[in-house]
């Protein structure tokens, strides 16, 4: 994934970019699944590989296949990009180790998930009981979300890609 990210960095070609970060989300959602979160990684595998792949596709059906190259300091987003990431990492410091069965998520909700997620909302599969009724506003929320994105692009791609006619001055 790191070689994947240097690459969107570096490569000029719109296109292999698009193809990257597919590559990239594909990425990140065979980890996902490795790390057991099956519906983080289908979800990344759908939006991520997926839709967002063929949007970018769309868009560079739309404008140029190179990157228009600045003059501009590129040292400055460097680093803030870089304190962000220090930051994150600090911030990481203090969470529990993976897969520490004394970790706070392990005593408290997800039991209860285990427990009684069947007696209470029906579904056998924990993981539909979870996102449809416990994060049932949650889950409403990001599809919300994902819809409006998905009207917006479909509006701004509906828009008429030919140029005006000059007016043509009247022989007489």
């Amino acid at each position: 994934m790191a070689i994947t990210a240097f690459g969107l960095v570096y490569l000029s070609s719109l296109f292999a970019v698009a193809m990257l970060s597919g590559i990239f989300s594909l990425s990140a959602a065979s980890l996902y699944l490795v790390m057991d979160a099956v519906d983080v990684a289908f979800t990344e595998a759908a939006v991520g590989a997926g839709i967002s792949t063929v949007l970018m596709l769309g868009t560079l059906a739309l404008t140029t296949r190179r990157e228009k190259t600045s003059k501009d300091n590129k040292a400055l987003p460097l680093v803030i990009v870089s304190a962000t990431g220090a930051l994150l990492i600090y911030a990481t410091l203090d969470m529990p180790p993976y897969g520490d069965p004394a970790a706070p998520i392990n005593h408290h909700v997800a039991v209860r998930y285990i427990e009684k997620s069947g007696i209470e909302v029906g579904p056998p599969n924990i993981v539909t009981s979870v996102l449809a009724s416990y994060r049932g506003y949650d889950t409403l929320g990001e599809v919300t979300v994902i819809f409006t994105a998905a009207i917006g692009v479909m509006a701004l791609m509906g828009r008429s890609r030919k140029p005006r006619r000059k007016q043509k001055k009247d022989r007489a």
